[in-house]
């Protein structure tokens, strides 16, 4: 009798765990349907900068690829880390992914925003946009050299527009300076159409925002680019030239290209099934007529990194960014503390 009892206990919990092995595939198990409903994109910075835009081109295309709404959500503050903890915080389920410029984003433990690093983060990497020195169009800053000689005979006095701690613009000036031994003043705002709003009324001499943000107003006439953070001079379509910042300062030479790389990024630990669909949906995102034609519009150069060739990018990243902003005096935090290497 005893072993009968045994035996129908044993079968029991079989019974249920079966039960419960199909309820967890039904509610967000590894073979649960992904997407099954929207899935919220978090931009850590304000509407039209080179995030935003990047972030909101993903959304579309990936959306489309998913059969699902990415919706965008633009949540600024502290450099982008409001965001990005936002997302970082949010159960692992697929449905909070984050947009974000990888030097922000790397920056962000060595200045106090985060305690993570970029290690904790899957990324799929989809546009560069490199730094440009730019000024309004009637500024008396006609070339990089007028700017720099100023910079130089009243340091720290000349007021350079950001996106904020750790964005973009603040981290290809920090380079600049660091390698050219200039100091300037610097002034943040939340987002990099801020900060361009900022230097086209005169509120800074400068900014050292990113060419996308600002390519449409040196086609326009209505703001004058000095120098691009690249090895080569861009020529717009309206055939205006943006000179190499190496004709200016060529110690900067093993630092460039200095700019931006966007893409989305989501907390390591998501189940497997979300992450193939991440993946194939980013592949098929960045290789659609409506991305392509969008970067070529603005003037992006597709990089189309998956996560397996971004964690190698990102890693080499985050070891410049970190180490140029403790060097620089700007982080207090050594990156030693989180692991990272020069």
């Amino acid at each position: 009798m005893k072993n009968k009892k045994s035996m129908i206990a044993v079968v029991a919990i079989v019974v249920v765990a079966l039960i419960a092995g199909v309820a967890y595939q039904q509610l967000g198990g590894k073979a649960s349907k992904y997407p099954s409903r929207d899935i919220n994109m978090v931009v850590p910075w304000n509407p039209g900068g080179s995030t935003d835009l990047t972030g909101r081109a993903l959304a579309d295309a990936m959306g489309k690829s998913l059969g699902t709404n990415i919706v965008v959500t633009n949540t600024p503050g502290s450099g982008g880390s409001v965001g990005s903890l936002t997302v970082q915080k949010a159960e692992k389920d697929g449905y909070n992914i984050l947009a974000n410029g990888m030097l922000a984003l790397t920056a962000m433990p060595v200045l106090g925003y985060t305690e993570s690093t970029h290690k904790d983060w899957d990324y799929y990497l989809a546009t560069f946009t490199p730094n440009v020195l730019a000024v309004r169009k009637d500024s008396p800053y006609q070339t990089a050299q007028d700017l720099l000689d100023d910079m130089a005979a009243r340091p720290g006095e000349v007021t350079d527009g950001t996106g904020g701690m750790g964005s973009g613009g603040h981290l290809g000036i920090e380079v600049l300076c660091a390698a050219a031994g200039l100091e300037y003043k610097h002034v943040t705002y939340e987002g990099g159409s801020k900060a361009i709003t900022a230097a086209l009324a005169g509120e800074v001499d400068f900014t050292s925002q990113l060419l996308v943000e600002m390519q449409d107003m040196f086609v326009s006439g209505d703001m004058r680019a000095l120098a691009n953070f690249t090895a080569e001079e861009i020529v717009l379509e309206n055939g205006v030239v943006i000179p190499s910042i190496l004709d200016f300062v060529p110690e900067l030479a093993e630092r460039l290209p200095m700019g931006e790389t966007t893409g989305i990024a989501v907390p390591k630990g998501q189940p497997d099934n979300v992450m193939e669909a991440l993946d194939k949906a980013f592949d098929e995102a960045v290789k659609s007529e409506d991305f392509l034609a969008f970067c070529e519009t603005k003037g992006f150069l597709v990089t189309a990194m998956g996560r397996k060739d971004a964690e190698g990018y990102v890693d080499k990243l985050a070891s410049t960014v970190t180490w140029t902003l403790y060097d620089c005096g700007v982080a207090t935090i050594s990156p030693e503390q989180f692991g990272i290497s020069r």
